[in-house]
C-alpha cells in the first residue's frame, strides 16, 4: 500500500530538504522511456517507477512512460546519447542487457560513460519456460535434442542476438555439452511481450528470458517454466526445478536498473538519485517487485558507477571465452 498524496508530499519536501543539490531541481514533464515494446522488462520497470514516483510524491507531475524498441535498445541508447544528452527530466530502463551491449559492442561505439547509471533497485534471475501443451517437461529433454541437432530448437529472447537472454542458453547448452554453442537457434524479438507472442503462436519453441516476464503466462496456464537459472529453488515457486539441479551449473541473474543522460546537470543526477533511492524504502514498492520475483538488489553513486564497469568487464570475458566476439 502506498502513502495517500498529501503524506507523501510531506516525504517529498523532507527529502528536498536532506540535499541541497536536489532540492534546487524540479522534475518538468518527466518521462521514463522502456527501450523495448510494452510487456517486457524494461517496460515493467518505466511503468512501476512511474507510478510510485508520482504516488509518494516525489515528482509533482505524472511522468510519461514511452515505448522506443529496436536494436536490442540500441534506439533508445542512441537517442538518449545523440538528442536528449542535456534532457535534466528523463530517465531511461535499463538491465544486465544494457551493459552486455556495452561490452559487446553491439551499441555501436558506446561506453559506459556515454550515459549516467543512476541506480540498480532489483535482480531476478533467468528462467527457460515452453508453451503449456509443449512435448518438453525438463531442460535435459531440451538439451538432449539440442545436442542431436542445435537448429531443432528455437529459443526466443525479447532482446539481439549476443544479449544476456541468448547467453543464458548458451552457458547452458555448453554444460550439456554443445562443443559450438553459438550453433544454437536463438531468434530474438523487441521486448519480452514479442518473444512471448513468438512462443504462444508456435513460432518457436522455448523461450529465454527472465521470470518476472513469465509470471503472468505461468499462472495463467499458458506457458511452463522447465528451468529457473537460480541457486536454489524460489520459495513461492517451490515446483519449478533449477538447472543446476539437471546437472547443468549456471545461474542467469539479471539486474534491474535506471540510467539517465550523462549531460544532464548535477543537480538533476541527485535529484533522480535521492529520489530512485527514496522510491526503494517504499513497502508498496517493494512489495510489487516481490509479486514480480524481483529481488531487492540497491546500488546507487560510486557503488552503482563500479558495479556497472565489473559488470561491463565480465560479460566482456564471458563473451570472449564463448565466441560472441573476438
Amino acid at each position: 500500500m502506498t502513502f495517500n498524496r498529501l503524506g507523501a508530499l510531506a516525504i517529498a519536501a523532507t527529502l528536498a530538504g536532506a540535499t541541497g543539490a536536489a532540492a534546487e531541481f524540479k522534475a518538468e514533464n518527466p518521462q521514463c522511456i522502456a527501450p523495448s515494446n510494452p510487456g517486457g522488462g524494461w517496460d515493467f520497470i518505466c511503468r512501476t517507477t512511474a507510478k510510485y514516483l508520482f504516488d509518494l510524491g516525489l515528482i509533482e507531475d505524472s511522468m510519461q512512460v514511452t515505448n522506443m524498441s529496436g536494436g536490442g535498445g540500441g534506439v533508445a541508447f542512441a537517442h538518449v546519447t545523440k538528442k536528449r544528452n542535456e534532457d535534466n527530466s528523463l530517465i531511461v530502463a535499463a538491465s544486465m542487457s544494457t551493459s552486455a551491449r556495452i561490452a559487446q559492442g553491439i551499441y555501436a561505439g558506446a561506453k559506459q560513460d556515454d550515459v549516467h547509471f543512476l541506480a540498480t533497485f532489483g535482480a531476478e534471475y533467468g528462467a527457460i519456460a515452453v508453451r503449456a501443451d509443449s512435448e518438453y517437461t525438463s531442460l535435459k529433454q531440451m538439451m538432449d535434442d539440442i545436442l542431436a541437432d542445435p537448429k531443432s530448437v528455437g529459443i526466443a529472447g525479447g532482446s539481439s542476438v549476443g544479449s544476456f537472454d541468448h547467453i543464458k542458453p548458451m552457458l547452458v547448452a555448453r554444460e550439456a555439452g554443445l562443443e559450438d554453442v553459438t550453433n544454437l537457434k536463438y531468434v530474438s524479438f523487441d521486448g519480452g511481450g514479442e518473444a512471448m507472442t513468438g512462443l504462444l503462436s508456435g513460432a518457436v519453441e522455448a523461450l529465454s528470458g527472465d521470470f518476472s516476464e513469465m509470471l503472468g503466462f505461468l499462472e495463467s496456464g499458458d506457458i511452463r517454466v522447465i528451468s529457473i537459472l537460480a541457486p536454489e529453488r524460489l520459495a513461492n515457486f517451490p515446483d519449478i526445478p533449477t538447472a543446476r539441479e539437471e546437472g547443468y551449473d549456471v545461474v542467469g541473474a539479471n539486474w534491474r536498473g535506471l540510467y539517465m543522460p550523462a549531460g544532464a546537470t548535477d543537480e538533476s543526477k541527485a535529484f533522480w538519485s535521492d529520489a530512485i533511492r527514496t522510491l526503494t524504502e517504499d513497502p508498496g514498492f517493494q512489495a510489487e517487485l516481490e509479486a514480480a520475483a524481483i529481488e531487492p538488489f540497491n546500488n546507487f553513486g560510486d557503488d552503482m558507477y563500479n558495479f556497472v564497469a565489473g559488470s561491463i568487464a565480465d560479460v566482456e570475458k564471458l563473451s570472449r571465452e564463448i565466441g560472441i566476439i573476438q
